[in-house]
This record gives C-alpha cells, structure tokens and sequence, in this order.
C-alpha cells in the first residue's frame, strides 16, 4: 500500500512548498507548524517563515506564505480539513487514526517526504514532482517506509 512519496529539491532559494503542493487545494486546510526552521527572504533580510509561536495557519495565509520566496531548512507541516481539530501528529500509526489528510517533512533543506491518506493524490504529488524536475522522487509503501516518527526532530 502506498503511503506517500519522498523526493529531493535544490538546496537554494525558492517556493518548493508551493511547487510541491501545486495539485491540492492548499486553501482547504488548516495547516499544523511544528518543527521549523525556514527563513523569508525580505527586503535582503532574512525573518521565520511563519509568525513566531504560532501552532497553526488557515489555509489561505498558509497558501501566501509558501507562495513567497525562501529558504528551507527543516518543516514540519501537517494537513486537517478545515473545522477539525489541529494536533500533533507524530507516527504513521497517529496519522492514520487522526484527521490529519497530509504530512510534509523537510529536512536538511533538500529532502522532502509526503504522506497522504489518498492513492490518488499520492500519484499526482509524484507525477507533479516528477514533471517539476525534483530528484530521487520514489513512492513510499508500506514495505519501504523506514520512518518511526513524522517529525523532523
């Protein structure tokens, strides 16, 4: 069974969370923030990719902010249809369980791994990847997942 996909993008400057989510409509989820470290690019400066102390966004800030430009280092990003309730997530076991729809780890500015509780956005995330021209794009099964935790701490 097919989990999600793990892929890697440049480590550079740029959208990739919006790149990435492209095919969804991002806008139709609250949006968890943990673990995060993720720079803006404003003005020359660098600020926190989402406000500070701040747990989670609604999905149309969230689909503004990763519009922008800027540098990913670790993100810890976690999807609920709008009026669930928004909560920490950290095993595959927990996600399954929960109304988390979408899990988007990004660690050491380059790897990227997505789960998705649907096969068929699983393939268009991957097809969409693929035609974006990101790395390494492979599918996540249950065989293959080496994972314990969804968290990138």
């Amino acid at each position: 069974m097919k989990r999600g996909i793990t892929l890697e993008i440049p480590n550079e400057y740029g959208s990739f969370l919006s790149e990435l989510l492209e095919p969804l409509e991002v806008s139709q989820y609250d949006w968890r923030i943990g673990g995060e470290e993720s720079y803006l690019i404003n003005d020359g400066d660098l600020e926190p990719l989402f406000p500070d102390n701040v747990e989670a966004v609604n999905g149309a800030l969230f689909n503004n902010i990763i519009r922008k430009t800027y540098y990913l280092i670790f993100a810890d990003l976690k999807a609920f249809p709008k009026g669930k309730k928004v909560i920490h997530v950290e095993t595959y076991e927990e996600f399954l369980n929960s109304e988390c729809y979408l899990v988007l780890l990004v660690v050491d500015s380059v790897y990227i791994t997505i789960y998705c509780k649907n096969d068929n956005e699983i393939d268009i995330l991957y097809n969409n990847a693929i035609k974006k021209g990101f790395i390494n794009v492979r599918h996540i099964t249950d065989k293959n997942d080496s994972r314990t935790k969804l968290s990138v701490r």
